[in-house]
């Protein structure tokens, strides 16, 4: 039976160190912890939202404002991070017959690529539009259309804003706004 020599101290130290070392830089990498300390709005401005869908598009920060910028037919909700608008959700009464695309032009400097619905939603990673079902002003030839545009955080994910439209948007058809005369 052979037995084999202990290792030196050296060496046991530069595994050990070689190992901490290791941890730490792990520790580091989690990517999913969130340095938020604000808590995310289940509602845009009285238009309940899934907190859990909204959070993604949040960047991190310490202070939330939701505010309701409401005029002219239009509501805008801002979601301001830390002084910074981080989020903008849209209703907007616009001229009967027009197309989502059409409303998506007057909103956005890019034009989102992707559609669902025969073209009824359109969005991309960080930004979508829709047209409401039914929500229609005859007396000013008007329908309502809603967008979510969130330009304040690097997150880009096509799927999850498109499940944010089609969600704002069923809401919208479901409260007082799908009810208003477009001419506030």
């Amino acid at each position: 039976m052979s037995v084999r020599p202990a290792p030196s101290r050296k060496k046991v130290t530069v595994v050990v160190w070689a190992i901490s070392a290791l941890v730490a830089v792990l520790s580091g990498c989690g990517g999913d912890e969130s340095e938020r300390d604000y808590a995310v709005p289940d509602s845009l401005c009285g238009v309940a939202v899934d907190a859990d869908e909204l959070g993604p598009f949040l960047p991190d920060g310490k202070e939330i404002t939701v505010r309701d910028k409401s005029g002219g037919g239009t509501t805008v909700c801002e979601v301001v991070v830390d002084d910074e608008l981080a989020l903008r959700a849209t209703q907007a009464w616009v001229e009967e017959g027009k197309t989502t695309a059409y409303f998506a032009s007057s909103q956005t400097l890019t034009a989102p690529e992707e559609s669902a619905e025969d073209d009824r939603l359109r969005y991309s990673g960080n930004e979508a539009f829709g047209k409401t079902k039914d929500c229609i002003d005859k007396q000013h030839g008007q329908e309502l259309y809603t967008a979510v545009q969130a330009q304040g955080s690097d997150h880009k994910d096509a799927d999850a804003m498109k499940r944010l439209i089609t969600d704002y948007t069923s809401e919208v058809e479901g409260s007082t706004s799908c009810e208003a005369d477009g001419s506030e």
